[in-house]
């Protein structure tokens, strides 16, 4: 088993795929080359910490600097399309999973991986691509569970997948049910949530209201669950009680340090709906200041989000200030770059 596991346009090897995207990182990979020598497990650990923290050209240039070949190759992988993946960058994310699967295919996480960055992929795909990546993104999610059923990302990505797919690519409710049943055994409150989106699937609005409070009922650190009942209001337009379930978010967040990404999510539930650009500008500043950050809610992406509330407030400057922070983090992620102001 792996030490680490997890939470492009063609083809190429790790060494020439991060070479390629990161030239403009000439201060870290000199910084890197004039470090005392270190095992590879410990740059590892140190690619994982970069890349929870949001480092993300830090993390790709410590990749760089690792030797080629060795049983340290598929670790390097998978964390490469990691970082990709919090980038949006969908096509290397996808090569570098695939390469990580080729070089270890009973590995269950990189399975699920390979099954997130192909299902990104299609979902910003044409249709008949998107068709063809939708089956391979079910395969490589049912390929993780039968390796490792009591995996619990594997089992979420899997029933989310059969839940709002098709079923001319594998999706299926009685499918999504079955997971849930599984879940039930692994995280009860994934397990409530999956029904929840299975009956708002439905258009059974009460019991997905109802499953949603169950959800949060089951789990011992509830802020991300109350995140996902405001997003279900929001969804109904039901805003005063979207308020309160964000209220209740931020409130069991600030009492359990170690979700500061309910602090995102939340943020992120306010964006959708265009509501309270104020309340969202701070949730974000309090997820940056957070000792909890995770790749779920990459750094970089939160000053981009906070760039473009503070612009809606009038903040400039202080705008500017968050670009110039994500693009610290991540020199070439596109949403940074495309900020105008």
């Amino acid at each position: 088993m792996r030490s680490i596991d997890g939470a492009g346009p063609q083809a190429l090897t790790l060494g020439q795929s991060l070479v390629l995207t990161r030239l403009l990182a000439v201060g870290l990979l000199v910084a890197s080359a004039a470090a005392p020598a270190q095992s590879v497990p410990q740059t590892l650990a140190q690619i994982n910490q970069a890349l929870q923290s949001g480092q993300a050209d830090k993390a790709l240039a410590l990749l760089q600097s690792l030797p080629q070949g060795g049983a340290s190759i598929g670790d390097a992988q998978n964390l490469a399309c990691r970082v990709h993946y919090a980038e949006q960058v969908w096509d290397q994310a996808a090569t570098e999973c695939q390469q990580a699967v080729k070089l270890d295919a009973q590995n269950a996480v990189d399975h699920d991986w390979l099954g997130r960055a192909v299902g990104a992929k299609a979902s910003h795909a044409s249709f008949l691509t998107a068709f063809s990546l939708g089956k391979q993104a079910r395969v490589e999610f049912e390929t993780a569970v039968k390796l490792n059923p009591k995996n619990q990302n594997a089992l979420v990505d899997v029933g989310n997948f059969y839940q709002q797919a098709p079923g001319i690519v594998g999706g299926g409710t009685d499918k999504a049910q079955a997971i849930a049943t599984q879940l039930d055994k692994v995280s009860p409150e994934q397990a409530q949530l999956l029904r929840a989106n299975i009956a708002e699937g439905q258009k059974d609005y009460v019991t997905a209201e109802k499953d949603f409070k169950a959800a949060i009922a089951a789990s011992a650190h509830p802020a991300e669950e109350w995140t996902n009942l405001a997003s279900f209001y929001g969804r109904r337009s039901r805003f005063a009680d979207l308020d309160s379930a964000i209220q209740s978010c931020e409130t069991a967040a600030e009492k359990d340090p170690g979700i500061g990404l309910a602090f995102y999510d939340g943020a992120g539930v306010l964006i959708d709906v265009k509501r309270n650009p104020a309340l969202a500008a701070k949730m974000l500043g309090e997820y940056i200041a957070s000792s909890s950050k995770t790749e779920d809610g990459p750094l970089f992406e939160a000053h981009v989000r906070l760039a473009i509330l503070k612009k809606q407030l009038g903040d400039i400057a202080g705008a500017q200030s968050e670009r110039a922070a994500a693009l610290a983090l991540a020199h070439d992620y596109k949403p940074a770059l495309e900020l105008k102001f």
